[in-house]
């Protein structure tokens, strides 16, 4: 049973087809050749030429087809063909376009190996059923047995008057077996000439690294703007429940702890909107950039009363894009504050006076270490990766009785 799938299976099929695919593509090339040799011809046209004029035609063709395949797009459309139907792996192709010299020629040999072998195949493919089938019938047919074709093969004798039948088969089995072992060997030369370069695999590799960057930003962006947004809500709502649930409410105080999450959420759901537009566009914004410096104090005002800002310098100064991650160190490190400082004041520094961005935010250490969370958290983390990515520092820890968070980003 292993032996006919092989011949006649679905990838035995599939490889034929990509032959004859090569075959149709090389007929241009062969027709050009044919016009080249026409004057060494006999005449005949290039269909009724002799069997040697043809194959002179299929040997001029093929370099014609190799220097087509050095132009762009001739890897793309041999992996899509290769892909489809040679019943390779898909990732071990190289995507796109050829690029250096080596490349284009590891191309351009398997686009001549393609269309060579699939003119030969296809050739076969037209010429030979027709004949064997016309052997099958000869012990059949006494015109045919009478015939050249029977004379030629010695069936108008009584004695070899069946020989057609099994002569017949064995060449059906033939072109089977001949077109197997081609597209076989088509499909082990495929990944060797289509396979990706040293250039493919370190192009692939920035993408991959740009994906990654691409995706690690997006979480950063959700991280610290949803992360922020709940802290804060979540400090201002417990800090409300608590001055209700006292002898003496102050309502005063619940009116502007609800204000600052009314304030809070209203930012929160347009940030959200500029990391979802980052989403639906790849990383390109749909509407315009995020919150920055601009912000602060809006920031800071919904982290509530405890948390005081100092500015030195001018903010408006800050390149566009320091001050978007500047806003967003700040605002993780107000949900850091917020998550692990109990409620304790929280003092928040900004130098802009030189040319390097100071960030400075301190706060009291809790009586009781604060609890962490199985994975550490990523907010430092990613304050961090945004002020490495600028050039800058950044470092965190006790500093005495305060925990402190400085970051330095040159402007």
């Amino acid at each position: 049973m292993r032996p006919a799938t092989a011949l006649f299976g679905q990838r035995a099929r599939l490889r034929w087809l990509h032959l004859i695919l090569g075959g149709a593509l090389f007929m241009p090339f062969w027709l050009v050749g044919t016009v080249v040799l026409g004057p060494f011809l006999d005449g005949g046209g290039p269909f009724g030429g002799s069997l040697g004029a043809q194959f002179g035609a299929y040997a001029a063709g093929l370099p014609l087809a190799a220097l087509i395949a050095l132009f762009p797009l001739a890897r793309p459309m041999s992996v899509a063909a290769a892909r489809a139907l040679c019943g390779v792996p898909a990732d071990r192709f190289a995507d796109g376009p050829a690029h250096g010299p080596r490349a284009r020629a590891r191309t351009a040999g398997w686009f001549t190996l393609h269309l060579g072998a699939g003119a030969l195949i296809s050739g076969a493919t037209l010429a030979l059923p027709p004949f064997a089938v016309s052997v099958m019938a000869l012990p059949f047919s006494p015109g045919l047995r009478e015939s050249e074709l029977g004379r030629i093969w010695g069936l108008d004798r009584p004695a070899w008057v069946w020989a057609g039948l099994p002569a017949g088969l064995l060449m059906l089995l033939a072109l089977a077996a001949v077109t197997a072992a081609t597209g076989a060997l088509l499909a082990r030369q495929a990944p060797l000439l289509l396979g990706p370069s040293p250039a493919d695999r370190l192009a692939a590799a920035e993408r991959r690294a740009a994906e990654a960057e691409s995706r690690n930003r997006l979480a950063r962006e959700l991280h610290d703007s949803v992360g922020h947004a709940l802290s804060a809500v979540t400090l201002q709502a417990g800090a409300a429940r608590r001055v209700l649930d006292g002898d003496r409410a102050d309502l005063e105080f619940v009116r502007e702890a609800l204000t600052a999450i009314e304030d809070t959420t209203r930012r929160t759901v347009g940030e959200l909107d500029w990391v979802l537009g980052l989403l639906r566009n790849d990383g390109t914004p749909e509407q315009g950039p995020g919150p920055g410096l601009d912000a602060l104090e809006a920031l800071v005002r919904g982290a509530g009363p405890r948390v005081a800002l100092t500015v030195d310098g001018t903010l408006g100064s800050v390149p566009e894009t320091l001050s978007r991650e500047a806003y967003r160190i700040v605002q993780e490190g107000l949900t850091n504050a917020a998550r692990h400082a109990g409620g304790t004041p929280v003092t928040v520094r900004l130098d802009a006076r030189t040319e390097e961005l100071e960030i400075t935010m301190e706060n009291p250490l809790p009586d009781r270490p604060p609890v962490t969370r199985p994975d550490g958290g990523r907010g430092l983390r990613g304050i961090a990766e945004r002020a490495r990515l600028l050039g800058g520092t950044a470092s965190a820890g006790p500093a005495g009785a305060v925990w402190r968070l400085a970051v330095r980003i040159p402007r």
